[in-house]
């Protein structure tokens, strides 16, 4: 019979400091019910500088806000008071970039 190793144990690293308490719902907090697509102000905040739509863990909003939130930003770009890409990140500044022609012409 063959010797067996035993192999080593994994540990989670705790260096990132995780386990902390989670955000609670700003909206819900503040008795909310509407999302309003047209206060940009607020809509901003939970946009990236890239145009991407924040997630409820970076945000803190609770399901059914992040839902609205994230309608409200799809009215807002659809009538242009929102941008639908941030600033800066057009694909004219880089080549090479994800998902392009690698400098192919067709």
């Amino acid at each position: 019979m063959a010797k067996q190793r035993s192999r080593p144990t994994r540990r989670k690293d705790r260096k990132t400091g995780g386990g902390g308490r989670r955000k609670s719902c700003q909206y819900c907090k503040d008795k909310v019910e509407f999302i309003d697509y047209k206060d940009i102000n607020t809509l901003k905040k939970f946009v990236s500088d890239r145009g991407k739509i924040r997630s409820r863990r970076i945000t803190g909003a609770c399901r059914r806000h992040q839902n609205q939130i994230a309608r409200a930003v799809k009215r807002a770009r659809e009538l242009a008071l929102l941008p639908y890409v941030g600033e800066g990140s057009g694909s004219d500044e880089r080549e090479g970039g994800r998902g392009g022609r690698g400098g192919r012409d067709r």
